[in-house]
């Protein structure tokens, strides 16, 4: 995993599913509840291996984390908070989403929310945007950070220290 700090955030390449994980586990480090991550990216981009491994990553290691496609929300209880895991993929209006208690989650919990674009407006001052591309290779990605509000700040000092810097 390497790392290239820019002006609008930080971008990793990602040789993996591997690499993909390690980024959402020393994320899901740095999160606390009432956070909220827009997974943003095409189909195939690694939405939900970053929120699996996320989730497992503050639950249990073995925790069953299925794609939320078709139920459009799954949670979860981690130690100290619910995680909200949204796939927003089938939503036709930002509405919908307010119905399945969206505003709840980022009131209550710990939210992941795959297509996050998708909100728009609905989407938090303070969030992180994880977008994710494909990368030069096969099953290689890229991601870009970019925090909004405190997540600047916190990205900042959350990687300031052991990555190679590009």
């Amino acid at each position: 995993m390497t790392l290239n700090d820019t002006e609008a955030g930080l971008i990793f390449e990602l040789a993996d599913e591997v690499a993909t994980e390690a980024l959402a586990v020393r994320i899901a480090g740095m999160a606390k509840p009432g956070d909220v991550l827009a997974l943003i990216g095409n189909l195939g981009t690694g939405k939900t291996v970053f929120a699996r491994a996320f989730i497992r990553a503050r639950c249990n290691s073995d925790e069953e984390v299925p794609s939320p496609t078709f139920t459009l929300l799954q949670t979860y209880e981690a130690q100290e908070t619910i995680i909200y895991h949204f796939d927003l993929y089938r939503i036709e209006k930002t509405n919908d989403a307010i119905e399945l208690g969206i505003e709840e989650a980022f009131a209550d919990g710990l939210t992941l929310i795959e297509w996050g674009e998708r909100l728009g407006s609905l989407l938090p001052t303070n969030r992180l945007d994880v977008n994710l591309f494909p990368g030069k290779f096969t099953n290689a990605r890229r991601a870009k950070l970019i925090g909004h509000g405190y997540w600047k700040t916190r990205l900042n000092e959350g990687f300031n220290q052991g990555v190679n810097h590009d």
